[in-house]
């Protein structure tokens, strides 16, 4: 496996923390400040573009994100990170209706652990899944910042 590379963006949710192989983006996470960015980070094209285009969804200009992505995690895991790419901007499904598009629809509180074990936020937009009572639910970097994330795809580009 490739070297990690990592680098640090501010955005208004606060620092994210990006980190990527050569060829794939493995995480983004909010984190208190930045860190040491790797050496090589500046020249590695995944982050350059992953900057690019969170910078692009803060401004209102990206719906999409169009990136190499690569989490480890059991094949379940996978399936529902897989599925929260297919919720389109904007909208929200439920933890139950998460479960049911990976095939078992009584499986709300594994696809619920799946859904918070997914190491690349916003980019694979877990914040989109809610309770089906439209409350939010959890998220791991609090509340304010998941209905942040909400209202910010609600306003029309």
């Amino acid at each position: 496996m490739s070297r990690m590379n990592t680098i640090y963006m501010q955005s208004p949710v606060g620092w994210i923390e990006l980190q990527a192989s050569e060829t794939h983006l493995c995480g983004c996470r909010s984190v208190a400040g930045p860190g040491e960015a790797t050496p090589l980070a500046e020249k590695n094209p995944v982050l350059q573009e992953a900057v690019k285009q969170l910078t692009e969804y803060f401004d209102r200009k990206r719906t999409t994100f169009e990136l190499p992505l690569q989490q480890q995690g059991t094949p379940y895991q996978q399936t529902v990170w897989n599925e929260l790419l297919n919720i389109p901007y904007g909208k929200c499904i439920s933890y139950k209706e998460l479960a049911a598009r990976t095939g078992n629809a009584k499986a709300c509180r594994a696809a619920g652990s799946a859904n918070g074990k997914n190491n690349i936020f916003i980019i694979v937009p877990c914040h989109r899944v809610i309770q089906s009572n439209g409350t939010l639910g959890g998220f791991a970097y609090g509340l304010e910042m998941k209905q942040f994330l909400l209202d910010l795809e609600k306003t029309t580009p």
